[in-house]
């Protein structure tokens, strides 16, 4: 339909360019498609009112469409809805798993880097944001073509661990580090890191850098320690990376330079002075930066890179491409700081567990579990088996979601009880969704072909949600957005329920043609859900 659509407005003067400005509207009765007129105003020099009205009247009356009426400035187009009910569901079934994806990204690469916890530190919970949201950018950008490269850049250096070597040193037992090793290393930590420690600490990671056998070992083991705890944590969620690397990497192919302090002067574009060297000879964290960039171009040859970092890192992004550009890197304009805000408490301060104020992630997920696993046993008498893996989901679907709904740019209240109710804009609503219409599918013998007479307000507001998933996929990607996506499937969820409330399915005249509704809203909803990185759930 939006090809016919194009063609009528061309036919009748409208430039290819604009007539492809189509939108689904978000509120049904504005139409099934709509035309905005302001881009037409300077052209045509009338105002897009006056433009709405003339289009309306040249265009006149169409089979294709139930009634065209002009709406402000718009023209809003109402297609007949067992028409746009067969194109839909014919689209849905036909591409399944592939339905809302595009292809503009094929042949081209997108490097993301994303997640990067400290080694030697517990995973936090600010780290959370950039897995779930990175990880939700690398799967939107497959969906729509794109070879994707997951760089998990771990931050597996600096000065960080000149004070884990001395608090180790002068407190340390090897057997309480195996013992319980990341909240050991955390407590060893706070103590290298005290004032009377400072310039042994800097001694120690000078050491570090010059290879020192003892420094190196220790650092190893920092490093092997925490690998192992962040696995975990990974599995749990479900990620995984095609990369995992860290600033240690780059810290040996930085070339050697004489020493002294050295600085980029970016006064001029309103980016202060960066400092890329210290009088030490111990290179920084941007320095590294600079080398892990243009040694990913050269290996990936990449369209884009995003980097997926808290918004505090946004002048150390700036001074980053700026100073790639000013090394003459064309490639740099394509690196984009996708940024994100912080986890906040029902208090609206920054974010602590209920055992206070330091955030382990495995507390936080082993918490979400437990509470997913108490309301799994009021529901259903399942295996411990299956009770683990359902309650997993439930938690994941809970977490994911109640950070993916929300721009990423914003902060978040990190409320668990609120993200795990069954009811309302929640992760474990839309399983709930899910499950329902497979419990239908599941009951049904039916398996009458698509046959579509008449069509009720309900059926049709859920065929126009289904449809209007290709375009909400490619709005997500061009603006780095997977709280499109999350939005688009609780409008959908939504939508799914009232039409299961007011159109019974099994047994009904109109079976054969919902059971197919009910099969398309499971395409599209496992589509969404997989684009967040949810995994489903059959059964609740």
């Amino acid at each position: 339909m939006r090809k016919e659509i194009i063609n009528l407005l061309t036919k009748h003067n409208v430039p290819d360019e604009i007539a492809s400005l189509i939108e689904v509207p978000a509120d049904a009765s504005h139409g099934d498609f709509a035309f905005p007129c302001f881009a037409l105003a300077k052209l045509w020099k009338k105002s897009p009112i006056e433009i709405a009205k003339d289009i309306v009247n040249k265009i006149g009356k169409t089979k294709s469409f139930e009634k065209i009426e002009a709406v402000g400035p718009y023209v809003n187009f109402f297609v007949d809805a067992r028409d746009i009910a067969g194109e839909v569901l014919k689209k849905i079934e036909k591409d399944r798993e592939k339905y809302g994806g595009g292809k503009f990204g094929r042949g081209r690469k997108i490097v993301i880097d994303l997640s990067s916890p400290n080694i030697a530190k517990p995973f936090g919970i600010g780290h959370l944001r950039s897995t779930i949201i990175g990880n939700s950018l690398a799967l939107i950008s497959e969906f729509n073509g794109y070879k994707t490269v997951k760089i998990n850049y771990l931050g597996d250096w600096g000065t960080q661990f000149g004070k884990m070597i001395v608090g180790y040193k002068r407190f340390g037992n090897m057997q309480e580090l195996k013992k319980n090793p990341v909240h050991y290393m955390l407590k060893l930590y706070i103590e290298g890191n005290k004032e009377d420690f400072e310039q042994e600490a800097r001694d120690w990671f000078k050491k570090l850098e010059n290879g020192d056998v003892q420094a190196i070992k220790l650092w190893k083991k920092f490093k092997e320690i925490s690998l192992k705890n962040f696995n975990g944590i990974y599995k749990t969620l479900g990620i995984t990376f095609h990369i995992t690397s860290g600033e240690s990497l780059y810290e040996k192919k930085m070339k050697e330079r004489d020493d002294g302090a050295l600085i980029v002067d970016l006064k001029k574009y309103g980016l202060g002075v960066a400092l890329i060297g210290k009088n030490d000879g111990t290179k920084l964290y941007i320095t590294r930066d600079l080398a892990a960039a243009i040694d990913r171009y050269e290996k990936y040859k990449f369209s884009a890179m995003l980097y997926e970092v808290g918004q505090e890192q946004k002048l150390h992004f700036k001074q980053l491409f700026k100073i790639l550009e000013l090394m003459g890197y064309l490639w740099a304009k394509n690196c984009v700081h996708v940024d994100h805000g912080l986890y906040l408490g029902q208090d609206g301060k920054r974010f602590a567990t209920r055992k206070g104020k330091t955030v382990f992630m495995e507390e936080v997920l082993e918490e979400t579990i437990n509470l997913a696993k108490e309301e799994i046993k009021k529901r259903a008498e399942i295996s411990e088996k299956e009770t683990d893996e359902r309650a997993r989901r439930i938690a994941i679907a809970a977490i994911f979601y109640g950070d993916l709904k929300n721009y990423r740019s914003h902060d978040v209240i990190f409320d668990i009880d609120r993200f795990l109710s069954f009811e309302g804009d929640t992760g474990p609503y839309l399983l709930y969704s899910y499950a329902r219409a497979n419990s239908i599918l599941k009951k049904s013998k039916n398996k009458t072909k698509l046959i579509v007479n008449n069509v009720s307000e309900k059926e049709k507001q859920l065929i126009s949600v289904l449809g209007r998933f290709p375009e909400v996929v490619r709005h997500s990607y061009e603006q780095l957005a997977p709280n499109l996506i999350a939005n688009y499937a609780y409008t959908l969820a939504q939508t799914f329920n009232e039409f299961y409330h007011s159109c019974p399915v099994i047994g009904s005249d109109e079976e054969g043609f919902r059971l197919r509704l009910v099969r398309a809203f499971c395409h599209v909803m496992e589509n969404a859900m997989h684009l967040l990185g949810i995994p489903l759930l059959k059964e609740m």
